[in-house]
């Protein structure tokens, strides 16, 4: 009882704390033509998904282009490269980051979903990418750029991320986070969630998944793979983005603001910022935040981060 105590009042400071601040840092918004979605850091430019293309901006404006049919989900960066899916044709596609020339086209096959996305991982030497709908994860070798093993998952499981020596995969329709362990190939823990959960983030000592049907963040223990917390954000959470880092998460919405801040440790909102601008991605830097909202064609600096919710 005393632990479920502690969860409700966690999830009622999410609900009352942190009004949008007259504070708030200021925004550089940059008008990006298209249809400008998931972002990946690239020091101090970031990579984002377009229609037909990926993009690098910086904060004077574009710096490259690359040609993919259609770019779907969020990217990843690793091994000197961006890491991007093709949904035209089911490939994993790689970006060389000095040249961004595309430098390898892999056949995984990508998972044809009914409702969830799509969420790259990166970790072990590898990046994981949900291959097929009945519950497959390629796992692809960087050194080779070649399929060096098949996870089975629950069906439809299409959100990755790695963190504490594992990859960690959510499914939308099971309601479920599995570990998986990169040693065996195999799911060692499955933990129920609550409605639709999506896009996770692995950081500040925690996993962070986006429960989007209940409006709510959950915080996973990585040890355990159990639920240790919840944060009541609003009514739904669907679509948007979940980042961490300087001590904070930070969580892209699409209702009531741009994003919000949450402290790990007290599991509360500290600040909600910006305006609402439909749905969009999030990621964070030291200097720096970076959101994007595809359906104002922009993208948005935010400067100094450690500030904000403080």
């Amino acid at each position: 009882m005393k632990r479920l105590g502690m969860m409700i009042m966690a999830t009622l400071a999410g609900i009352t704390a942190a009004p949008l601040s007259a504070k708030a840092p200021k925004e550089q918004v940059i008008e990006v033509p298209g249809f400008a979605d998931f972002l990946a850091i690239d020091g101090k430019t970031v990579w984002a998904t377009n229609e037909g293309r990926v993009e690098q901006w910086s904060r004077k404006g574009k710096l490259a282009e690359v040609a993919i049919a259609h770019p779907c989900g969020a990217m990843v960066i690793a091994d000197g490269s961006l890491w991007v899916a093709n949904c035209r044709d089911g490939t994993l596609n790689r970006i060389d980051l000095k040249t961004a020339k595309l430098i390898a086209t892999i056949p995984t096959g990508i998972a044809k979903l009914t409702e969830a996305e799509l969420q790259l991982a990166a970790g072990a030497g590898s990046i994981w990418i949900a291959s097929d709908a009945k519950g497959v994860i390629a796992r692809v070798d960087t050194a080779t750029n070649k399929v060096v093993a098949s996870v089975t998952v629950d069906p439809e499981t299409s959100y990755l991320a790695y963190g504490f020596g594992a990859l960690w995969a959510v499914c939308l329709n099971q309601q479920t986070i599995q570990r998986i362990d990169p040693d065996t190939n195999t799911v060692t823990r499955r933990t129920a969630l609550g409605k639709q959960p999506g896009f996770l983030a692995a950081g500040e000592g925690s996993l962070w998944v986006q429960e989007q049907g209940d409006g709510t963040v959950a915080r996973i223990d990585p040890a355990s793979g159990e639920v240790s917390g919840r944060v009541k954000v609003g009514e739904v959470l669907k679509w948007g983005d979940i980042d961490t880092g300087g001590g904070k998460v930070w969580l892209r919405t699409t209702e009531d603001q741009t994003f919000v801040v949450i402290d790990p440790k007290s599991m509360s909102i500290t600040a909600r910022v910006g305006k609402a601008e439909g749905s969009g991605a999030l990621r964070y830097t030291q200097a720096g935040l970076w959101t994007s909202a595809h359906d104002m064609h922009t993208l948005s600096w935010w400067s100094r981060p450690a500030k904000i919710g403080n």
